[in-house]
């Protein structure tokens, strides 16, 4: 299989390269450089100026606003994103619900819905999880029960991203308790303005309100919100979870975290010598790299076996753990890296000095930073889950 970039790919990385120069905004690539996080207005007006160039819906087909373009494109994409800074692309709407939504749903949901997906007028969230029912999502016990021409939802749905700014929800609810769990699974577009809804924060260990708990209360929910066939919302769920676990590997990211690791490692002395020069240091910088390089190979031979019409199976769980085990890597060696530094501070006590002014200018919360990462070890299906998926499908264990 040949994993070389054709010509007309290198030109198109130089198209995307030309893209970002000219118009990503230097106050929002900066922020990104440093590894600081971006506010929704940030998102907001990143997602507007790629749907301006009409590059937002990367994964839809051109007739319903999407690119066109292929697996290595959209690979080739997000590495350049990443290492000029720019905003991620929320999923939940471009990437998550409207591939669905193109598959699976019908002419008019399809034209009620994607448009505004495209436009960064709705904003959408996940409601997969459950107390109960996290990587195990067959287990989902959110209740919809038909009256008339709607669904009547009850339930809860938890680590729900980004829910206090989202306009819809799309959830998995059972709508069938007595048949086999993934067989009595549906798949429901819902309004967050709906009475009955109510979205409680969790504040989690870095200190930032990003995941939410969503209560349903005698929410009434029009059938026509339906995606698909009742009791069959396990198909659409597969469909969006291969997918996802491709992409959240994170190589782009994690090559410009390691970018940002080996400068600062570089201008931070220790003893008159940058600690870049510890042997000690260096080999595991060295070590992270290789692991990166590797697993850069692998995506690059599951991205070529697309662009070739193959469709990503069980080998996204291996680019899902080692990509998370890679990030969580780099933040642990920049919280060695920038010693006390790297903790939690009041930013008035910090005071002044050659290396406040490192730390400022690199990343604002280094602490934050490294618990964040201890999150993606368990989205998108935890790594044990996926660890078994690995073992039940390619080991036959």
């Amino acid at each position: 299989m040949d994993i070389q970039f054709t010509p007309a790919e290198v030109a198109y990385r130089e198209e995307v390269r030309a893209f970002l120069r000219d118009r990503l905004p230097a106050d929002i690539a900066a922020r990104g450089r440093q590894g600081k996080r971006f506010n929704k207005e940030d998102q907001v007006t990143w997602m507007r100026l790629l749907n301006e160039r009409g590059w937002l819906a990367a994964s839809w087909p051109v007739e319903f606003g999407g690119t066109g373009w292929g697996a290595v494109e959209k690979h080739i994409f997000e590495e350049e994103c990443a290492a000029f800074g720019a905003p991620w692309v929320v999923p939940f709407g471009v990437n998550m619900v409207a591939p669905v939504i193109i598959k699976f749903g019908t002419p008019q949901q399809q034209a009620r819905f994607l448009p505004r997906i495209l436009s960064s007028e709705d904003w959408w969230c996940q409601g997969y999880s459950e107390p109960g029912a996290g990587s195990d999502l067959a287990a989902v016990k959110t209740r919809a029960v038909r009256d008339g021409d709607h669904y009547v939802v009850n339930g809860q749905k938890t680590w729900t991203t980004l829910a206090h700014y989202a306009d819809w929800i799309f959830c998995l609810v059972r709508t069938d308790p007595e048949a086999q769990q993934q067989r009595g699974i549906s798949f429901l577009l819902i309004d967050m303005k709906t009475p009955g809804i109510t979205v409680r924060p969790i504040i989690t260990l870095d200190g930032e309100h990003e995941v939410n708990e969503v209560f349903f209360d005698n929410v009434r929910v029009p059938v026509e919100n339906l995606v698909g066939e009742e009791n069959k919302g396990w198909t659409c769920a597969k469909y969006l979870l291969t997918h996802e676990r491709t992409s959240i590997a994170g190589i782009g990211q994690a090559k410009q975290m390691l970018r940002r690791l080996k400068h600062i490692a570089s201008q931070e002395q220790r003893d008159g010598l940058p600690l870049i020069d510890d042997i000690q240091l260096r080999m595991q910088i060295v070590e992270l790299e290789i692991q990166l390089m590797a697993i850069e190979m692998s995506n690059l031979r599951i991205v070529a076996a697309a662009r070739d019409g193959g469709v990503p199976g069980t080998e996204s769980s291996f680019l899902k753990i080692k990509g998370s085990e890679i990030r969580q890597a780099i933040t642990y060696l920049m919280s060695k890296v920038l010693g006390p530094y790297a903790m939690p501070f009041v930013e008035e006590e910090l005071g002044y000095g050659k290396q406040a002014d490192l730390y400022r200018d690199y990343s604002t919360t280094p602490a934050s930073q490294y618990l964040d990462m201890r999150k993606t070890s368990v989205y998108g299906g935890s790594n044990e889950i996926q660890k078994n998926i690995i073992a039940k499908m390619i080991l036959e264990l």
